[in-house]
């Protein structure tokens, strides 16, 4: 089976999937003891009051005919009508979800990072002390519940810091600093306020890079040396490619304001190194706490697939040339183990998502877990549907996302 046959598969796979994630979820709302409508007005409405709102919730419908409008409306982009305020309960996640994203993004970095690069080591030192202290590290990690490791680092890494009048200490709530000027949600809108060079950089970045991977392909299709001939035929596709999206940009597209929700990208289109200092900082201790919880897991598997790739005929004839031990770590045994790494990142998504709840509970993150969090309190039933469905569906995505990366560094999957 070819690659574009694998992807249409395994995306005609995820649709199922999603429907099926998308009926229970409407099922087990619905089946949950107790009537929403009695929980929010604590029983102490009127009848009349409490069929207005069942009207305007469409709960007064048979079960078959809300399923349907439900879907409808969830494919129209509807999630329906907060049961505390009849506000848009997709607006509301629409402008928490940008905070849970980055917030998972950071984590998953930092998990990654310390979960292979720990794992590497502890296969270097194998039955070792070094080895013995790592893999204990993982484990306790792995065990530690997400709230109370998240307060440990708010009293290490943010009061006592201080306290003690240290230069470096990190903020331990908000997700931004209250006197900074932060954007709101996801926005694409034009401005009156035109760009300036430095911003326009940025914003061609990525094209620029896209077509620089273009032009390389082209170059090891061609089968023309990378040394130097396609090195120059490289730069200077991104050199024009650069020059000219600047130059559209600054002057036909000058008014355009592009705001992601992520502080940290944001920042860096606004040009402003204060912000994107300060988002960093309040973005830390948060990241880091779920980040650590997920790393156990990368660091026992990373550790268990070196032991096996560096035992097989491959490594050993790299080392017999002479190569340096680096160079066939990293260079040869990691890559054929981290196969198994990457699956893993997206199975543990769905944990990371979980975990965001509590993370973001602890460090009053303004994001989809503490709206969450919220919304139970205010037995507000049609929000948490609507976010479960949101953690849901990204879930899946990703994990399609996943499985086509595998797919392509690893032909076996595809037969």
């Amino acid at each position: 089976m070819g690659l574009r046959a694998y992807i249409a598969t395994r995306v005609i796979l995820t649709i199922p999937m999603i429907m099926l994630l998308l009926t229970m979820v409407f099922l087990i709302i619905r089946v949950m003891p107790g009537d929403p409508v009695l929980l929010h007005f604590e029983r102490r409405g009127s009848e009349a009051a409490m069929e207005e709102m069942r009207r305007n919730l469409g709960l007064d419908k048979p079960l078959l005919n809300q399923y349907f409008e439900y879907l409808f409306n969830l494919f129209r982009g509807d999630l329906g009508l907060s049961m505390q305020d009849f506000s848009s309960v997709g607006q509301q996640i629409f402008s928490a979800f940008p905070a849970t994203l980055e917030l998972a993004i950071c984590s998953m970095i930092v998990a990654t990072v310390l979960g292979v690069l720990l794992g590497v080591r502890a296969s270097k030192s194998y039955d070792k002390p070094t080895d013995h202290v790592i893999r204990g590290f993982g484990i306790v990690t792995y065990a530690i519940p997400v709230f109370f490791l998240g307060m440990i680092l708010q009293l290490t890494l943010g009061i006592w810091l201080r306290r003690i009048g240290s230069p470096i200490y990190f903020p331990t709530a908000l997700r931004t600093n209250p006197r900074l000027d932060p954007p709101k949600g996801l926005v694409i809108n034009f401005s009156s306020h035109p760009y300036g060079f430095v911003v326009s950089l940025l914003l061609s970045l990525p094209i620029a890079l896209a077509l620089l991977a273009l032009c390389l392909f082209v170059v090891r299709k061609k089968r023309i040396n990378l040394v130097p001939k396609g090195l120059l035929i490289s730069c200077g596709v991104l050199i024009v490619t650069e020059i000219a999206c600047v130059l559209i940009l600054w002057h036909f597209i000058g008014k355009l304001r592009v705001s992601t929700g992520l502080y940290t990208i944001d920042s860096l289109l606004e040009g402003n190194p204060v912000k994107f200092v300060e988002a960093l900082r309040f973005l830390f201790l948060p990241s880091l706490s779920l980040g650590l919880i997920l790393c156990g897991i990368f660091i026992r598997m990373t550790r268990n697939n070196m032991l096996e790739t560096l035992r097989l005929d491959f490594v050993t004839a790299a080392k017999a040339r002479g190569l340096k031990n680096r160079v066939v770590v990293y260079g040869y045994a990691l890559r054929n183990a981290f196969l198994p790494v990457l699956t893993m990142m997206g199975l543990q998504f769905a944990l990371l998502l979980s975990g965001a709840v509590l993370t973001e509970t602890t460090f009053s993150w303004p994001g989809l877990g503490r709206y969450i969090f919220e919304r139970i309190g205010f037995r507000d039933y049609t929000a948490i549907q609507g976010a479960i469905v949101v953690f849901g569906l990204f879930v899946a995505v990703v994990s399609l996302v996943v499985d086509i990366l595998y797919a392509y560094f690893d032909p076996r999957i595809r037969l």
